[in-house]
């Protein structure tokens, strides 16, 4: 109930040739104590500026499914509640705004709608980087990232990425028509491209050459799906890799245990992709 009532504050605007964009007032509040946090810890110059907003975010609560709002798809702003995914790219959205010296809200949706998007655009569901290895691959286009996992030694496989257009009864806007064949389009593109990733077993000797800040994608066996989570590496005091994410389990954190660890507790898991932030 208490999340029912949280999106019954959501408002929605229109700005400059942007797309509809989906927030709660609360969330301009919380934008406005970042940036002057952010700013306040700019003489810090050992401090990486991605894991600096990436920590901003610990003790968030994790709600799943909060880009899907409405009948239609609109851009959503949520600093409140993240899933795995928003958190990464509220992240990037920050570091980028902290690169190009802005500070105004209207800007950050900008960079999400940027991130989330295919080609910077939000043309409608079937626009938004469902898969992740697709915003990988998309983003890298943009200049924003770079795929390394095959540097690391990734071995790459063929594999069918149609979760969605298999399980339409999962996703309420596949209902459309429309959205449902557009999807169907997307997955027949990912069909052609091999899916890299580096095995879970060559994690340790490849995990000094990892660095904070990197984007960490969980692989799966999953039939369909290339990626069940993701998070961002960071390099802890015991000069081991954890991964800093926000956890199904309740809130934003980093993981007790390093992220090679970690990853063995994880059901299905094969492996990871890695994607360094330019």
């Amino acid at each position: 109930m208490k999340f029912i009532l949280t999106l019954a504050l959501f408002i929605f605007i229109f700005y400059n040739g942007l797309s509809q964009i989906t927030f709660d007032p609360a969330d301009k509040t919380i934008f406005t104590q970042k940036m002057e946090a952010f700013k306040n810890a700019e003489d810090s110059k050992s401090e990486n500026p991605l894991i600096l907003v990436g920590t901003s975010f610990l003790g968030t609560p994790y709600i799943e499914k909060t880009l899907e709002i409405g009948e239609k798809e609109s851009l959503v702003v949520n600093l409140r509640g993240l899933d795995c995914t928003t958190f990464v790219e509220n992240v990037l959205a920050f570091n980028l705004l902290l690169k190009d010296g802005k500070n105004d809200f209207l800007d950050f949706a900008e960079k999400i709608e940027t991130i989330r998007y295919r080609n910077e655009e939000l043309d409608g569901y079937p626009s938004r980087l469902h898969y992740f290895t697709d915003w990988i691959r998309n983003n890298e286009q943009k200049g924003l990232l770079k795929d390394i996992t095959n540097e690391l030694g990734g071995i790459s496989v063929e594999k069918p990425i149609d979760f969605m257009g298999t399980h339409r009864e999962l996703y309420p806007f596949l209902k459309d028509d429309d959205n449902y064949q557009r999807i169907l389009e997307t997955e027949a593109e990912l069909a052609k491209k091999a899916l890299c990733y580096l095995p879970q077993a060559d994690i340790p000797k490849q995990e000094e050459n990892l660095q904070s800040g990197d984007i960490i994608a969980l692989a799966t066996s999953i039939k369909g799906l290339d990626v069940t989570h993701t998070g961002i590496a960071i390099k802890q005091p015991n000069g081991r890799i954890h991964l800093l994410h926000a956890s199904i389990s309740g809130t934003v954190k980093i993981t007790e245990e390093p992220l090679v660890d970690y990853l063995k507790k994880v059901k299905n898991n094969i492996g990871i992709i890695v994607a360094r932030p330019l």
